[in-house]
């Protein structure tokens, strides 16, 4: 595709947010389904379509730091330092919102998570559409999020327009923080790691979390429809004939009827790039019955890579 024809795509992808149509478009980390975050009843087909709990908020994208004035009530020098440092890129901040955020963005919540895509495509669409967009994974709830514009129309047939980008270049979603009395908390790990954002601000270890105020946060979450499970250990229960392997290390290969390798370099960067898309894959495969994914130790990225595959796993973990 020519730039002058994604550019058409752009601005009829923009034009259809501004009607209060819905479009799944790419971000560096997953596809997003983007609705007018100013508009209550886009924002309603979102869950609707998506078949989304109303109580699990969205995250709102933003194309500059005029629109986060727009989207909260209060922006400290924390804030401020911690956009210049990582935005755009993948940090979702929750911050409190402002009295233009519907309460379905939020659901009901006082805060709102934002966050500017390190993404060309996702970028120029927010800035054509002239308005923040709320924006979810492009998947139905609690399934496997999408890395392509073909896993959206696997999943999400309904969307009004899906504009193709690619694959996704980081493949998991953004690490989300919410800011303390004393310093940050994670509440969804991702691509952006605890010691990274603690060079601008300090960990707060203890207060307490008690809700669900971010994306991501709930026990099970991105699972494939078939069984998916964590290997603990090399010995596996399970029949390996009829299991496909997410294989990292490439140790743990043996016996399995099919092996998709994340990392030709054990990486864990190429896990999250590709993670996502092995879950598809198995997914989609009639001769695989199990998804098995080999457990990464959980320094850096691994942390995030760990809280996806764990929650991927625990409703299947649940029924064994």
């Amino acid at each position: 595709m020519d730039n002058i024809e994604l550019l058409k795509n752009i601005e009829f992808a923009a034009r259809l947010i501004r009607e209060g149509k819905l479009v799944a478009f790419p971000t560096e980390t997953v596809y997003g389904l983007g609705a007018n975050a100013f508009n209550p009843y886009a924002v309603a087909r979102i869950f609707e379509i998506k078949e989304r709990p109303s109580f699990d908020p969205l995250i709102v994208h933003i194309a500059d730091l005029a629109q986060l004035k727009l989207l909260v009530s209060r922006i400290d020098e924390r804030t401020m330092k911690l956009a210049h440092k990582f935005w755009p890129g993948p940090l979702t901040i929750v911050l409190p919102k402002s009295e233009k955020v519907p309460d379905i963005v939020s659901s009901g919540l006082p805060t709102v998570g934002i966050r500017m895509p390190d993404h060309r495509i996702a970028l120029e669409l927010i800035r054509r559409a002239g308005c923040p967009i709320a924006a979810p994974s492009a998947n139905k709830f609690g399934h496997i999020s999408p890395t392509t514009a073909d896993h959206v129309r696997k999943q999400l047939p309904e969307v009004d327009y899906i504009l193709d980008g690619g694959k996704t270049d980081i493949g998991i979603e953004s690490t989300v923080i919410r800011l303390t009395e004393y310093g940050f908390q994670i509440l969804r790990y991702g691509a952006i790691t605890q010691e990274e954002i603690e060079e601008i601000i300090p960990m707060d270890p203890t207060t307490h979390i008690d809700k669900i105020s971010a994306p991501g946060m709930m026990k099970s979450h991105y699972s494939p429809r078939k069984m998916f499970l964590v290997a603990s250990d090399h010995s596996i229960a399970i029949d390996k004939s009829k299991a496909g392997l997410i294989s990292f290390t490439g140790n743990m290969e043996e016996g399995f009827r099919k092996v998709i390798k994340v990392s030709d370099r054990c990486d864990l960067r190429d896990y999250a790039v590709n993670m996502y898309e092995a879950m598809h894959r198995f997914e989609d495969d009639n001769d695989i019955e199990v998804i098995i994914a080999e457990p990464v130790a959980e320094v850096g990225i691994g942390r995030a890579i760990m809280d996806r595959l764990r929650k991927a796993e625990f409703s299947w973990k649940q029924k064994r």
